[in-house]
């Protein structure tokens, strides 16, 4: 059984096809509509597609004009990602550790990590969770501090019924393969700031800007852009954003079913005392579903994981604690000891199957299969 699974059908297919009847692949009508139902969906004034959620965190700490000397405080149990988009602009990412009951930053931890050169604080909505915001947005707005929403697996999560993505500064979203909606590949940052969305479209596209004009040139449909900053090309193409608008158009019922396969993980392993299931919240859009060994450490969660693999039920450790990976540790000089909620994290965790068109058997394997290697170490 696989970890996930896209759901296609011919939707996309007759999206495609429109598509590329048209003969407009990138930057066209596809990529636009795309980014309406996204920011129709998250209830923000702006979204911008892009080629992932890497490239939306990159550009969001480009357009906040993040640089050299200025600090971000990442979540210490999280993508690397969230953290290397401090590092692509020169700034440094500081780490700050988890409440082990959602996996997302803890807000003490947050406001401890605080120095007088903190910018911004990347608020990870982790494995669909919204992160704390209220809690977020009152220590960050007394400091002046920017909120980036990383939403790489939040695509229709709320948070107190509000949808995440434009509660913050700005959202990143991802359309990777194992999220929600996917486009094979893609991202997109969504704001309610002007100025932040237009600094975003010139980045991503090169750096172009309003149209170059001399004072003595007419203008025409030869006219040319004007490029006054270094940019990038971190477009999404039509060609996904096709795919894209079909898969938007089944949000709610991919959403309906990774949430029945949830409630279905739950009524199956609740009775059980040696593992932690999520944690509960309406919002919650369960990109994935991770649970967390409550003893036994790294050795005995790996051994439920061989035991998991070979009835062929693919599973993987939730994420990173990203201190301990080389480029942190070895560049900062990092003690993972000291984020140890992160550390018990990434030593515990598992992240089990779910994916749209699971049926009650599936669910009954992998819990019947957990229970007896639970039982067994």
């Amino acid at each position: 059984m696989q970890l996930t699974a896209p759901k296609f059908d011919e939707a996309e297919i007759e999206m495609l096809r429109t598509c590329l009847s048209s003969g407009w692949v990138t930057q066209g009508p596809m990529s636009q509509k795309f980014e309406q139902l996204i920011a129709e969906r998250h209830g923000v004034k702006h979204a911008l597609v892009t080629t992932s959620c890497t490239a939306a965190l990159h550009l969001a700490t480009m357009a906040l004009d993040l640089k050299a000397g200025d600090e971000v405080v990442v979540p210490a149990f999280t993508w690397i990602t969230s953290a290397h988009c401090a590092e692509y602009v020169g700034a440094r990412a500081v780490f700050a550790d988890i409440d082990l009951a959602t996996y997302n930053l803890d807000p003490a931890a947050f406001e401890t990590a605080i120095t007088p050169r903190t910018r911004a604080v990347v608020a990870v909505h982790l494995f669909g969770l919204a992160a704390p915001l209220d809690d977020i947005r009152a220590i960050a707005s007394r400091r002046g501090i920017a909120i980036i929403e990383d939403a790489a697996c939040a695509i229709g999560t709320t948070y107190d019924g509000k949808p995440v993505g434009g509660l913050g500064d700005i959202g990143c979203f991802s359309f990777h393969p194992r999220k929600i909606v996917t486009t094979g590949e893609g991202g997109a940052v969504t704001t309610n700031d002007d100025t932040i969305a237009k600094a975003v479209g010139s980045l991503r596209n090169h750096g172009a800007s309003a149209a170059h004009v001399p004072d003595d040139e007419a203008v025409g449909p030869w006219t040319m852009s004007a490029y006054n900053q270094i940019g990038y090309n971190l477009r999404l193409s039509d060609i996904q954003a096709a795919v894209g608008v079909a898969q938007m158009s089944k949000l709610d019922g991919l959403l309906a079913e990774r949430r029945w396969v949830a409630d279905g993980y739950r009524e199956r392993l609740s009775d059980r005392n040696d593992i932690v299931l999520p944690a509960v919240d309406p919002g919650h859009s369960y990109q994935s579903f991770v649970i967390r060994i409550a003893e036994g450490g790294r050795q005995r969660r790996n051994a439920l994981m061989v035991s998991l693999a070979k009835r062929s039920i693919q599973t993987r450790p939730g994420t990173h604690a990203v201190p301990a990976l080389g480029y942190y540790r070895t560049k900062y000089g990092l003690c993972p000891q000291h984020f140890p909620n992160a550390m018990i994290a990434e030593d515990t965790s598992i992240t089990l199957p779910i994916f749209p068109g699971m049926t009650a058997s599936d669910l009954d394997l992998v819990a019947e299969t957990l229970d007896r290697a639970l039982a067994a170490t």
